[in-house]
């Protein structure tokens, strides 16, 4: 190789560095090009700075290649670029970055470039997080206590049967309103917390609980108040008090960019006291709000008028929110452990910073994470690129990048490409950012990984198709194998887990509100469950699932295979897509390993079903991995099939 970001010959330290770091540089090249000179060409994203890195000639590698090396330190936290200049005896020529982190030589510096990240070398998150298990509760659905409800809004329509489907028709109106309750409270998340400590959960998420008038609760009506159909504020100390007893934090989901124009804020219905922005110029809160021509034309969230953007820059509103007595300190004080940012990329900069700061303050080891779709350290929005995470916004993000990577490889996709999007990710995360990663495959914001993984194609058919299309037994099992496949790779990626309700239980479901159907009480899918459990455990009894490596073994084809270790253990993971049994070669160091979850491990040979796993871990040896063989040479001899 002329180049490889990821191997520690090449750039060391590799992936995203704290600021201050000295990062060494080293390519190796044919001595054919006859190279009189070797530049390390640097380009800050941020300023457009460049700077042009001159490097030395090392010595040869061989008889037919030569080394040329240089050191870096970048002064400023942010985002880079890079690449290598060479004057040739072809002319100039470039190293650009390729498939792997692989450099190769081009023509053109017109081409993809490596990226660094540099981060504040004071970033910190929480300590809790790293080696637990997340998991999302959409509370309307998760369990009803039982207790009487008192001050809801009279034209909620409340379900009197746990199992039917939510409402999904529009009204006499053509609206659909999302105003259908079955009443899951916070008492009863209370009630089930022995069920979630089965599955090893360390954190609940919580979908908004804050008084609105829709189901999901994105349109908020008041920060400061529990909705009465979940209960008060006293559940809500209740259920983190008690949690936290269980070994498990509860965090929010803030939602900030915009309110509802049913909200105390706003006031366009007219169901609260007082006078919204709707309602008059001089209300405290008109300077929250967008208004372009007041009070009827104002900016709203994705064009849909129920939800009207907020300023979040507006001295008030931050003070609301961020203040001594702002929203963000009030519910830490309550119990929380932190915040889910609703549209994290919709939220400007400056305001996550107030944010943060506003958090850490209250609480240094409160969880501050964010919604982004995309690969959030290069993430732009709104013509700008994001600075969520060198160290002064965002703890971590939804991670999303690696649902796409799991779900592409269980469908069809090869484990090599698919592992690659794995692995820039961890290029270009820095460390705290990547250990309290939210892995995901669910939420409430996608169809229920079951019904993608064995259903048929929705292909933009409406709410009708959707609400009679179930899974035919076939397709469940089906589905059921590659569930247990799914999870498996989320369980043992770098960050922490995170199930969507029900997704251990078998639930199924399209899109909205499909996705959001009851929990299953006494009709959950047993083996299922049990090898969620069977997860957990293996999950908290293995060290490198905290915050080891992970290494690419003999990834390719219908075959995703890696290696996590810190410095207590090596965890060997292997997947197998395929509707027919595999042979796995596992190196002569795994031999007689303590395996997990049914692995079957006879001397060197894992036997591996279709659409299953095996997992094999060992205590670390003097001898450092990749010593003994180099996965990419022997991958033939690694993988077999029957």
């Amino acid at each position: 190789m002329l180049f490889n970001s990821r191997v520690t010959d090449y750039r060391n330290p590799t992936g995203a560095v704290p600021f201050g770091t000295n990062i060494h540089f080293r390519i190796i090249l044919p001595r054919n090009l006859k190279c009189s000179g070797a530049v390390l060409a640097v380009k800050d994203d941020l300023y457009g700075d460049s700077l042009i890195n001159g490097m030395f000639w090392a010595g040869m590698s061989g008889d037919d290649h030569e080394i040329w090396e240089c050191d870096l330190k970048v002064d400023r936290v942010g985002l880079y670029w890079y690449h290598f200049g060479l004057d040739t005896c072809y002319g100039r020529r470039y190293i650009m970055k390729g498939y792997g982190g692989e450099g190769y030589l081009s023509m053109s510096e017109n081409e993809p470039r490596f990226q660094l990240t540099c981060y504040d070398n004071n970033f910190e998150t929480p300590s809790w997080l790293p080696g637990g298990i997340m998991y999302q509760i959409f509370p309307d659905r998760f369990f009803f206590s039982g207790t009487p409800k008192t001050g809801v809004y009279p034209d909620k329509k409340i379900h009197t049967e746990w199992d039917c489907l939510p409402d999904w028709r529009p009204n006499e109106f053509g609206m659909i309103t999302n105003s259908d309750f079955f009443q899951g409270d916070l008492k009863g998340i209370t009630m089930k917390l022995p069920y979630l400590q089965e599955l090893g959960v360390t954190c609940i998420y919580l979908n908004p609980i804050f008084e609105a008038y829709s189901n999901h609760r994105y349109d908020t009506g008041d920060y400061e108040k529990i909705d009465p159909i979940l209960g008060t504020e006293k559940d809500f100390r209740e259920l983190c008090r008690k949690a936290k007893k269980c070994g498990i934090r509860v965090i929010n989901d803030g939602v900030f960019s915009h309110t509802g124009s049913d909200s105390k804020y706003f006031n366009r219905e007219h169901r609260y006291p007082g006078n919204g922005a709707y309602n008059s110029k001089e209300s405290p809160y008109y300077t929250w709000y967008k208004f372009l021509e007041w009070p009827n034309i104002y900016n709203s969230w994705w064009g849909f008028d129920t939800l009207p953007e907020v300023e979040e820059l507006s001295v008030s509103f931050n003070e609301y929110i961020n203040g001594e007595n702002g929203i963000i300190r009030k519910w830490i004080r309550c119990g929380n452990s932190g915040w889910r940012l609703d549209v994290a990329d919709e939220l400007p900069d400056e305001f996550i910073e107030y944010i943060r700061e506003a958090v850490k303050t209250e609480n240094p080891e409160a969880l501050l994470l964010g919604e982004v779709w995309e690969d959030a350290s290069n993430k732009e929005s709104y013509g700008s690129r994001r600075r969520f995470l060198y160290g002064k916004e965002l703890d971590s993000v939804m991670n999303y990048p690696f649902r796409d990577a799991i779900l592409g490889f269980l469908d069809c996709g090869d484990g090599r490409d698919m592992l690659e999007i794995v692995l820039n990710i961890l290029e270009n995360y820095p460390r705290p950012v990547i250990r309290s990663l939210m892995n995901l495959l669910g939420t409430h914001d996608t169809e229920r990984v079951i019904t993608l993984l064995a259903g048929e194609r929705q292909h933009g058919r409406g709410r009708e198709w959707q609400a009679a299309t179930k899974l035919s037994p076939e397709q469940r099992e089906y589905g059921l194998r590659r569930m247990r496949v799914a999870s498996g790779i989320l369980y043992t990626l770098p960050g922490v887990p995170c199930i969507y309700y029900g997704d251990e239980a078998g639930v199924e479901g399209y899109k909205d509100p499909f996705n959001r159907a009851t929990f299953p009480w006494g009709r959950e899918d047993k083996d299922l469950l049990q090898w969620y459990r069977d997860l957990g455990r293996m999950r908290h009894q293995c060290s490198s699932l905290v915050d080891g490596d992970l290494l690419n073994y003999g990834s390719t084809g219908r075959t995703m295979a890696y290696i996590r270790q810190d410095d207590k253990e090596k965890l060997l993971c292997v997947f197998n897509a395929a509707d027919y049994t595999i042979h796995f070669r596992v190196p002569d160091e795994f031999v007689g390993g303590m395996t997990f979850m049914d692995t079957h491990l006879d001397g060197n040979d894992l036997t591996i079903p279709r659409d299953s796993c095996a997992f094999v871990r060992i205590e670390r040896s003097a001898v450092p991995f990749g010593a003994e063989l180099n996965p990419d040479e022997e991958i033939e001899d690694i993988l077999a099939t029957d």
